[in-house]
């Protein structure tokens, strides 16, 4: 990721609340595999569960986890790499890309400032990003009581994440029941879990970019916010306010 002074978000917490509110995450892998679709890289979205363990000999930066499909063509290939090893972690660095869905173009006729003089700018996209590198523990095997547990443990964090924090099912008043996994018929998950396979990533390098405008003078930020709210539309206004949001940190970081 290219970090740029002005955009790189450097607080860990504030890239693992990231994580946590944009869940869905593409993972990466470059494994070289004669038997899949596409030989060498692979990519798939996956929503991601992260753990952050408060223990002082714990990885600070946390964990993911996630599953995917075992007929998926990375997870065919992840298989092929570790059936041979007598470990279940590989040997290579992952990565998984977190977004916002927040992102919007931004075209110079909002410069106030820049374009009434020299006119040395040009048009950009404003967005956020996190960025994670890490070691993949693979759980593959179905016929080990460890997978089970781990993909069970998985599907049901998921699954809570879904349903309680993202819908806000919570059973009371007139809001709808959380779905759990005890609710779907044993044979149902037997054979499910027979299907996926799991993710245990630990994380080693954090990174992250947030790209709100800070690199421009004050008075063409100002038109960037301005310009944003006047165009309207969901999108665009919460841009405007992580624009406006971003600018205040800058001055305050300044002074």
């Amino acid at each position: 990721m290219h970090l740029r002074k002005d955009h790189a978000e450097t607080n860990i917490h504030a890239l693992q609340q990231f994580i946590k509110a944009n869940p869905l995450g593409v993972l990466t892998t470059s494994i070289a595999s004669p038997t899949c679709s596409f030989p060498t890289l692979q990519a798939t979205h996956i929503p991601f569960i992260l753990d952050v363990d408060n223990d002082t000999a714990s990885n600070k930066l946390g964990r993911l986890r996630g599953h995917m499909a075992r007929d998926n063509p990375q997870a065919k290939a992840l298989i092929e790499a570790l059936s041979q090893s007598t470990s279940n972690t590989l040997d290579q660095q992952v990565l998984i890309v977190f977004t916002s869905p927040i992102h919007h173009y931004i075209t110079t006729n909002f410069y106030s400032e820049t374009m009434s003089t020299n006119k040395r700018t040009a048009p950009t996209w404003n967005y956020s990003a996190a960025q994670v590198y890490g070691r993949a523990k693979v759980h593959w095997d179905s016929k080990k009581a460890e997978t089970s547990a781990f993909l069970i443990q998985q599907l049901s964090d998921l699954a809570s994440l879904g349903e309680k924090d993202i819908m806000g099912f919570n059973g009371e008043d007139a809001s709808p029941q959380p779905w759990k996994v005890e609710d779907a018929p044993a044979s149902y998950v037997e054979r499910s879990l027979k299907g996926i396979i799991g993710l245990e990533i630990d994380i080693v390098t954090l990174e992250g970019k947030v790209k709100m405008s800070q690199e421009l003078k004050e008075a063409d930020r100002d038109g960037v916010v301005e310009g944003l709210r006047k165009y309207g539309g969901e999108t665009a206004t919460r841009m405007a306010d992580l624009v406006h949001e971003r600018g205040l940190m800058k001055i305050t970081n300044r002074a």
